[in-house]
């Protein structure tokens, strides 16, 4: 057996961490002292050590490591990396998603960015035979997993490939999470409903304002503040209904983000004539 010290220096591991390591419980001394107290270690503990270390350096907190350590096989190990690697890469996303922020922000600061305006206008929508795909997600950013199930959808149903196609937000305030979101599809002829794709007429819109949006989607945004300033100053409209989006060219058919041009779509209904 080995002293905490000579076990140190075996295993390239400091004195804080293994103490650390006993108090949580990963890794007990294989005996203690019982007059000097200190604590003794086996070549057989290496083994654990490692194992530790490993979980430790790819972020797995305390209770998933001893959760790791207890249930110990090739597939319970691989299942949690899977596991693992979903989280890191969500957490990645966010962080380019805040850098890209950042790199606006300062553009902004610099003035190297004419401010952008958007023109907001009304039309009348009609009603559109569509097939639509209705599901409560994560996030906005889950939205691009729904259109990739309608293009799978369509493709194996021998379905003409989506040309029309538009998103129904079906919340009535902004949501952080579990998003209800519906994208549809114009379509020819209605079909039998298939699991969770639906042919159904979508709603008319008589007063419809929308406004055009211009590059990358973080402009978005700012489109909803033009949106709020035209309202105020054409307060005998109020909002009535479900936002839409369409996204004319994106990711699919764009490769530069400055180029992408989305319509945002908000219902009215006049209140007062001017």
């Amino acid at each position: 057996m080995f002293k905490i010290g000579e076990f140190s220096k075996l295993t390239q591991v400091s004195i804080r961490m293994l103490r650390y390591y006993d108090e949580t419980g990963l890794l007990k001394p294989i005996a203690i002292d019982p007059f000097t107290h200190y604590r003794k270690y086996s070549a057989e503990q290496i083994t654990t050590l490692n194992k530790i270390i490993f979980l430790r350096d790819l972020g797995f907190s305390i209770s998933d490591i001893a959760l790791a350590l207890n249930q110990w096989s090739d597939e319970f190990i691989i299942n949690q990396l899977n596991h693992k690697q979903a989280e890191i890469l969500n957490t990645i996303k966010r962080e380019q998603n805040k850098l890209a922020k950042i790199e606006l922000a300062k553009r902004d600061i610099k003035q190297e960015k004419m401010t952008i305006h958007y023109n907001v206008a009304i039309k009348a929508i009609p009603s559109y035979p569509v097939l639509s795909l209705r599901r409560v997600v994560s996030d906005y950013y889950a939205e691009g997993l729904l259109w990739k199930e309608m293009l799978d959808f369509t493709g194996k149903n021998n379905l003409p490939t989506p040309t029309n196609s538009f998103t129904i937000y079906h919340d009535m305030d902004y949501r952080e999470k579990d998003i209800d979101i519906e994208i549809c599809v114009s379509v020819a002829q209605m079909r039998e409903n298939t699991d969770d794709f639906t042919y159904r007429n979508t709603e008319a819109v008589p007063i419809m304002g929308y406004t055009m949006v211009y590059g990358a989607f973080e402009n978005i945004a700012n489109a909803f503040i033009a949106f709020a300033n035209w309202l105020e100053t054409h307060n005998q409209y109020q909002m009535a209904g479900k936002n839409r989006q369409i996204v004319h060219r994106g990711p699919w058919n764009e490769k530069t983000p400055d180029h992408y041009l989305t319509e945002i779509q908000i219902p009215l209904k006049k209140i007062k004539s001017n």
